[in-house]
């Protein structure tokens, strides 16, 4: 893919492949184009020149969460289960409550925390089953309990044939990732030992 803003070239060629049932990290300092090429990579915005394919249905997480603050945590499930054309919120329900964020369905968005918000916002990512699940920056604001029952999620997501592509500046827990790629120069290249 390449991507250019005005004069300023961010991405020149890069390639990206996430292969089924696998767990990817693509590392970049800021201002390096993660931002850019994930934003393409989900369809957002259109890349200068190249081939985008993506797998149906995929699930994006972005790092700032998109949440009207004036709506309840319910109204948001029920909003994305007509969005999804669900039938039930069964699996949103099992995801909260794997999450331990239940008994709040009357609350107000904006009354919640940071880390909480984030929790929302990845369920409303993953209530659709998707196939390939984007995340951008995932476990900002998350405690240590929730933190490792994002890596079991991943995890079990992984062992289903899921795919999960995690979007950061720095990877704290490398053994976990079954590939971990750096962004540089507009370019995203396979770190040594690690599987293309």
């Amino acid at each position: 893919m390449w991507k250019a803003y005005g004069r300023r070239s961010v991405l020149k060629g890069a390639d990206l492949a996430i292969a089924a049932g696998s767990l990817v990290a693509v590392v970049g300092e800021n201002g390096a184009g993660k931002s850019t090429l994930l934003r393409i990579a989900v369809g957002q915005v259109a890349a200068d020149r190249g081939v985008v394919e993506r797998v149906q249905p995929f699930g994006y997480c972005p790092q700032r969460a998109v949440l009207n603050d004036t709506l309840t945590v319910g109204q948001h499930l029920e909003l994305f289960r007509v969005a999804y054309e669900l039938r039930d919120l069964n699996r949103a329900h099992e995801l909260l409550h794997f999450l331990h964020f239940t008994d709040r369905p009357n609350d107000r968005v904006g009354t919640l925390s940071g880390g909480t918000r984030q929790k929302l916002n990845l369920v409303l990512s993953l209530m659709h089953d998707p196939l390939l699940l984007v995340l951008d920056e995932p476990y900002q604001g998350f405690d240590w309990d929730t933190y490792r029952r994002f890596w079991q999620l991943a995890s079990t997501l992984r062992s289903l044939g899921r795919s999960v592509l995690v979007v950061t500046h720095m990877v704290h827990e490398q053994g976990r990732f079954d590939s971990v790629r750096h962004l540089r120069g507009g370019l995203v290249t396979a770190q040594a030992g690690s599987s293309a």
